[in-house]
């Protein structure tokens, strides 16, 4: 039995797997969108979406660098919303959005007046905060 010894060059012409390619991100184009915002008494979260729900971008109050008690302020509303129609608009082309607004927050109007004053044209604002219809049971009176 004769074996023959491995050189570098009979090692170097074995098949060697090639890395795999990433995947190049597609932009799309969206004319129109869906721009949600739900402003609670601790934090405002705006965040766009296809007609469909498919969601583009989002962020929030908090995302945009404050913390505890000022992230419910109208003044961080404004900046998330800005933030987020920024990003909307460069990456996915948006022009035009429909607002859906819920949530009794204080953020709730400067939220929508920064998307509006970002470029993006407003089509239709709907509150779809969540009514209580006679809502929970009440606590039995009070006997003295």
């Amino acid at each position: 039995m004769t074996t023959e010894p491995k050189t570098p060059a009979a090692e170097a012409t074995t098949p060697v797997a090639a890395p795999a390619l990433a995947k190049k991100k597609v932009k799309r184009k969206i004319s129109e969108g869906v721009a949600h915002i739900q402003a609670s008494f601790n934090n405002t979260m705006v965040s766009i979406s296809s007609p469909s729900g498919d969601v583009l971008c989002q962020g929030s109050a908090g995302r945009s660098g404050f913390k505890g008690s000022r992230k419910g302020t109208p003044f961080a509303a404004q900046l998330a919303a800005e933030m987020v129609a920024k990003k909307a608009i460069e990456e996915f082309s948006l022009r035009r959005v429909v607002i859906n607004v819920s949530g009794p927050g204080a953020g709730r109007d400067s939220a929508v007046r920064a998307l509006r004053n970002s470029g993006l044209e407003i089509i239709r604002l709907v509150d779809t905060t969540p009514l209580p219809h006679n809502g929970c049971r009440p606590r039995k009176k009070r006997r003295v």
